[in-house]
Formats: structure tokens, C-alpha cells, sequence
């Protein structure tokens, strides 16, 4: 969430145009959390994330040629 309200905040101050300016401000709002996530977990020695608190990727049910015929 922090990633993307930075994000937002810097297209809107900044207002690119075209995908690499567009980049650019997702790198930059990238940063952003990133950082504050390095803050946090410095402060309170702690990991932002997890082996308890994240979520497991679940796995994408392959498709095979047979079955995309049909």
C-alpha cells in the first residue's frame, strides 16, 4: 500500500509522460518503501517479513497444447 500511495504522490507532483518517465517514478516510489521498510525493521529489529506472515504463491495450473485445442 505504501508503495503505491508513494508512487501516486509522485506522478501526481511530478506528472511524466511516456512509459520511462513513468518508470522512473515507480522506481522512485519503489525506493520510497524500501526504505522505510529498512527503517522499520532497523528500529525495531525486527523482519518486516516472514516465514509467519506472508502469503504462499500459489501454483499456476499448467496448460498443456491437448488442451488448449479443445
Amino acid at each position: 500500500m505504501l508503495g503505491e500511495a508513494s508512487t501516486t504522490a509522485i506522478v501526481k507532483t511530478q506528472n511524466p509522460k511516456g512509459f520511462v518517465e513513468n518508470q522512473k517514478a515507480a522506481k522512485q516510489g519503489g525506493a520510497v518503501t524500501g526504505n522505510a521498510r529498512k527503517e522499520l525493521e532497523s528500529k525495531t529489529g525486527q523482519k518486516v517479513v516472514s516465514n509467519q506472515n506472508y502469503l504462499p504463491e500459489y501454483k499456476q495450473k499448467h496448460i498443456s497444447k491437448k488442451d488448449k485445442d479443445k
